[in-house]
């Protein structure tokens, strides 16, 4: 049964948006700039810094992680009612980083609202872009999305969000068993995002994020020449090792037999890279030693959540954003 949320949860623009959760059709409509042109969508993910106020809350063993001030006070965590809808804030038009978090959300089933759906939508982004928001004491500034609002906390960067969302959504093991998975978890999703995600953006902006892809074509393509027939397949290889691992556990997942956050984020990195270097992927799939790489591909995208959903008018297409075609990149390495 389908919840519908009969209150305002974005300000855009002067409407009240009723929202319907888990069946909300893309509205289509002209956005006021160029998002093929918007340097924010370029910011690398950096590496999200553990924190007590984010990771505390879900571990077992908190308070020997806690760190105790000179008065004995534990560190003030920041509050969150998980009785609320999460809401994504996100560019509409694109999947960009935004979809290793909505695939995520849709993997837990998670009640959330997303920017891109909802008309307007782009309003909300740049009022956090242009540093628009109301101070707020609890929360810093927001640098670019993604950007994740969860009761009173609003948090930003793809890994930190996945952080915050992995325990709290059940994909990542449970503590009891291993009180240490959060950072394993951790490791495998920061490394696909680094040579599988920042890494390939960098092949169409080499230069600068600032720039247009056409005015630094030459560097693109000697980006892509290296990448394609380097980086990609060490990347590759590295998870491949991985899934090898006695750590991988029995099944087609990267940790301890079960589904994690990182194996969506690995999924949707090689889903983006095979759209962006089809000849490429199909060389290394082919050659057969990359087998159980693509063998969790496989097994994540027909999960019965992520194949709705990939499947649905919320799964955006790929464009001009993270993940780009050009044929000048489509080599087979």
């Amino acid at each position: 049964m389908v919840r519908i949320i009969t209150r305002p949860l974005l300000s855009v623009g002067h409407c009240t948006q009723l929202v319907q959760l888990r069946a909300v059709t893309p509205v289509p409509f002209p956005l006021p700039i160029s998002l093929a042109s918007l340097p924010l969508l370029s910011f690398p993910s950096h590496r999200a810094l553990f924190s007590t106020t984010t990771i505390a809350p879900t571990l077992s063993s908190a308070a020997e992680r806690v760190k105790m001030s000179s008065e004995g006070a534990a560190v003030k965590r920041q509050r969150s009612n998980k009785d609320v809808p999460y809401n994504l804030i996100y560019w509409p038009g694109i999947p960009g980083r935004g979809e290793f978090i909505r695939l995520t959300l849709e993997e837990a089933g998670a009640e959330y609202v997303d920017t891109a759906q909802v008309e307007g939508g782009i309003d909300e982004v740049m009022a956090y872009v242009k540093g628009e928001k109301p101070d707020d004491k609890t929360n810093p500034p927001i640098f670019a999305p993604p950007i994740l609002k969860h009761g009173d906390l609003v948090i930003s960067q793809t890994p930190n969000i996945l952080l915050y969302l992995g325990p709290r959504l059940g994909l990542v093991p449970g503590v009891e068993d291993d009180p240490d998975a959060l950072y394993k978890v951790n490791e495998l999703a920061l490394t696909a995002l680094d040579g599988l995600s920042n890494e390939p953006h960098d092949c169409h902006h080499p230069i600068a994020s600032e720039l247009y892809y056409e005015d630094q074509k030459e560097e693109a393509k000697r980006k892509v020449e290296h990448y394609v027939k380097t980086r990609l397949p060490k990347f590759l290889g590295y998870f491949e090792r991985v899934l090898n691992s006695k750590a991988s556990g029995e099944g087609p997942y990267l940790y301890a037999g079960k589904l994690s956050y990182a194996d969506l984020v690995l999924f949707q990195c090689l889903d983006g890279l095979k759209f962006m270097f089809p000849k490429a992927m199909a060389k290394l799939n082919k050659e057969g030693k990359h087998s159980k790489l693509f063998e969790l591909y496989d097994a994540v995208g027909q999960r019965p959540k992520i194949k709705e959903y990939l499947g649905g008018p919320r799964r955006q297409k790929y464009s001009s954003g993270l993940y780009r075609y050009y044929e000048e990149f489509d080599i087979e390495g």
